[in-house]
């Protein structure tokens, strides 16, 4: 690719807290090897020592601010509105972007520009930064997001002009945020899979996806509840109901298996079950995970299966 030439890339990074991560995060934004790249922070009135690890960086930010505000979605969108990327993409405070990640989304996006979003694999991390697994993903479309095929999010990058058009995140959801965000671009435009690996997202006690696991099943309920409202949505939920019952049901068991909940797991999977076997058995291996976890056995087969 012509290097005269690069579209505007804005990174936006929601920080709380996090100091313990923080600097990583921003230096792997900043080490990246794209010369047209625009970095903004917006911290939450952090008290932990962010602030000051923010400043270290400041001469290389576009802007940066430490207020108030009304969580990670309203952080995220203050960026939003700001950047003047034709891709945009943002870096939660705890997660990290690979060498070469905007690069190759660039790339990958100036190659397919029918697309609104680019996406790609994610390796999961410990609080140290140890790789634990890698999450990889398949090319998907607008039914496949309804029916709740999770996108890890750090690995995504978007258009910017197709982002306006679909409005910015939703204040009202708190724990698949991005993938609602996700439903109302695909709505608009395609999507674009691309079998590498851009980023790295840390699982931690801190995180909300460890923390409070069982929300983001809640949340997937009231996310089909508002697409079942959507026009151009709607007929597709209609029409395919069990499957998408389905995929909210078995997104919902597999954080109540994650949450220690194995019995409501397993009550969650049987009636996915009903709706769409074959959807479901997908996550047979959760479910058998789940059962043996109610006769004693989890870490045994977890052992097994490391």
């Amino acid at each position: 690719m012509p290097t005269h030439n690069l579209p505007r890339v804005s990174i936006i990074t929601p920080s709380f807290n996090q100091a313990a991560y923080l600097e990583a995060t921003i230096q792997s934004v900043l080490s990246q090897d794209y010369t047209n790249l625009e970095y903004m922070i917006v911290d939450g009135g952090s008290t932990d020592g962010s602030v000051e690890i923010i400043k270290k960086y400041a001469s290389q930010l576009v802007w940066w601010v430490s207020e108030p505000d009304k969580g990670q979605a309203d952080a995220i969108n203050k960026g939003l509105a700001r950047a003047s990327g034709d891709i945009v993409a943002w870096l939660n405070s705890d997660d990290l972007y690979q060498p070469g990640a905007i690069w190759r989304a660039v790339v990958n996006m100036q190659a397919n520009p029918a697309v609104g979003l680019a996406y790609a694999d994610v390796h999961a991390i410990d609080a140290a930064g140890k790789a634990v697994n890698m999450i990889t993903y398949k090319q998907y479309n607008l039914g496949d997001l309804l029916a709740f095929r999770i996108i890890g999010q750090p690995s995504v990058f978007m258009r910017r002009a197709i982002l306006k058009q679909a409005g910015y995140l939703n204040l009202d959801f708190h724990y698949l945020l991005d993938h609602q965000l996700w439903i109302r671009m695909a709505r608009l435009a395609g999507l674009k899979y691309v079998p590498e690996v851009w980023s790295a997202a840390r699982y931690h006690p801190g995180a909300k996806n460890v923390a409070q696991p069982a929300a983001f099943g809640l949340e997937a309920y009231r996310i089909l509840a508002w697409a079942e409202t959507q026009p151009g949505l709607m007929e597709y939920t209609q029409a395919n109901q069990r499957r998408v019952n389905a995929g909210a049901q078995r997104l919902a068991a597999r954080y109540l298996l994650d949450g220690g909940a194995p019995r409501q797991a397993l009550q969650t999977y049987f009636k996915a079950l009903i709706n769409d076997p074959g959807y479901t058995l997908q996550h047979g291996h959760r479910m058998l995970y789940a059962f043996a976890c109610l006769l004693g056995l989890g870490k045994l087969l977890k052992l097994f299966n490391k």
